[in-house]
């Protein structure tokens, strides 16, 4: 998975480093954003090929609506961990909350800009109600990165705010909102759509890892081998995932687990592998 770095922090690498000894599969508890998504490809894969308990753990995914609410709920120790973009568990470091990031998963952020049918150029939108994750999100970030070389800046747009993707492809179908940012494959979705399509992330953010994974201090501490499972079993479930051969069955497990559609998953495979 081109999309997701092979490298992790200093923390995961020594961990990895440690002997590692079989025995019965310790639980993680997880929180992500949203109802499971492409960008947990590799804990759905992993999950369903078995891949984390032959690594000696077994996970529990649970939803947020926000990738701030999700560090909240590992720094509460409500989960042992979380996955969300880089910015929010970076901000929570910074103000004392007890979690770490030990993985950073996404090297480029995977949005596509997609505006209502009548909207042609970035200077449509002004003046326009758009939609991104949060006030604070990494989306908005994103977001004024594509704008301002368009000649559009903060005022000349209003914003509000739904924290998964899914909601936000809800609200541009609906024409709640005039565009919004999309992930992977509602992307795909809103292309097939007719929406207008005004280019992606990547074309103006190439310097901002996108997500991380972040664990509860206290229980990094008390789980250090189901930690290390944790992201032996994540790496092998990459290495399984980038093997073209396993593409069918990589598109099938999405389909599945998420509800896409199989043209769309296929998409978006595609597209994870080219970056």
């Amino acid at each position: 998975m081109r999309i997701v770095m092979k490298a992790a922090f200093a923390a995961s690498i020594a961990l990895l480093s440690l002997p590692f000894a079989a025995h019965a599969a310790d639980k993680i508890t997880i929180a992500t954003v949203g109802s499971s998504s492409a960008m947990n490809w590799p804990l759905l894969v992993g999950i369903e090929k078995g891949i984390f308990v032959k690594d000696g753990v077994s996970l529990d995914l649970y939803a947020a609506q926000s990738s701030a609410a999700v560090q909240q709920q590992a720094a509460a120790g409500s989960v042992d961990m979380a996955t969300g973009g880089l910015i929010d568990p970076l901000r929570a470091i910074d103000q004392g909350a007890p979690i770490t990031v030990v993985r950073i998963e996404a090297k480029y952020p995977p949005y596509g800009l997609y505006a209502q049918k009548n909207i042609h150029s970035y200077a449509d939108l002004k003046g326009k109600t758009l939609m991104v994750g949060g006030a604070k999100d990494v989306t908005r970030i994103y977001l004024q990165r594509m704008m301002a070389p368009n000649g559009l800046k903060p005022g000349d747009y209003d914003l509000i705010y739904a924290g998964a993707t899914s909601a936000r492809f809800a609200s541009l179908q609906s024409g709640a909102v005039a565009a919004s940012l999309l992930s992977a494959p509602f992307n795909f979705k809103a292309q097939s759509l007719g929406f207008t399509d005004l280019g992606t992330t990547i074309d103006y953010v190439k310097d901002f890892p996108f997500t991380a994974y972040s664990a509860n201090i206290a229980w990094a501490k008390a789980h250090k081998s189901a930690l290390q499972g944790f992201l032996k079993g994540y790496a092998d479930s990459v290495a399984w995932f980038n093997d073209p051969a396993h593409k069918q069955e990589a598109v099938d497990i999405l389909v599945k687990r998420t509800g896409a559609q199989p043209d769309d998953a296929a998409k978006t495979y595609d597209f994870f592998i080219k970056y």
